[in-house]
């Protein structure tokens, strides 16, 4: 049986707001709807980038009660993190702060880690992938021109891939370009295949 056979026997959520995940999902053919929960997206100061994206995919997927899933229903979060020098860089608070974030990150390779929660109401599973982004040196204008047109303050590291900025500053990436985009589709569909025995 295929992963997509499989799937038609599951209510699939996909608790994130994210509209580069909900486009990833859709384009790996799974059926999905959106439910999502206001989270704080707080977690530890002591750990490491890979344990701070699988604490908060789990923090996304634990808000929804054990009792609001049914038998059937799969539900699947994720976070995405920049890491440049093992310092995360979280979602801008501002143009100003955005602004800072890609002058940090110029001239620089950084990760980009994704973790998942997989979740059934009787079991879950969490992983996460790591990719490597190389940028260009970038100037001044070209920073302002980016913030001002693409307005990245929703985005982990000020920045989207998929946007202006991927096109004209990476250089290179090592990994899954699509779990830079925010979901690493090759590996969650093979942790799907093993989740669902």
């Amino acid at each position: 049986m295929t992963l997509l056979q499989k799937l038609t026997f599951y209510d699939i959520v996909l608790a994130s707001a994210s509209p580069r995940r909900k486009q990833l999902l859709a384009e790996m053919d799974i059926p999905f709807r959106i439910q999502t929960k206001e989270v704080e997206e707080i977690f530890p100061d002591n750990l490491s980038p890979e344990e701070a994206v699988t604490f908060l995919c789990r923090l996304k997927s634990m808000a929804f009660r054990e009792e609001e899933l049914n038998e059937n229903t799969l539900l699947i979060s994720a976070d995405t993190l920049v890491v440049l020098d093992n310092k995360i860089l979280g979602k801008p608070a501002g143009e100003k702060e955005a602004a800072e974030m890609l002058r940090q990150l110029s001239g620089k390779k950084h990760e980009v880690i994704t973790g998942v929660c997989l979740r059934l109401r009787n079991r879950m599973k969490t992983f996460t992938v790591s990719s490597s982004v190389y940028f260009k040196l970038l100037s001044v204008d070209e920073i302002n021109y980016y913030i001002k047109n693409y307005k990245p303050m929703d985005k982990a590291g000020a920045y989207g891939i998929q946007e202006w900025i991927g096109h004209a500053a990476i250089q290179k990436i090592e990994g899954s370009y699509f779990n830079i985009m925010g979901l690493p589709t090759h590996r969650l569909y093979e942790e799907l295949n093993g989740f669902l025995v």
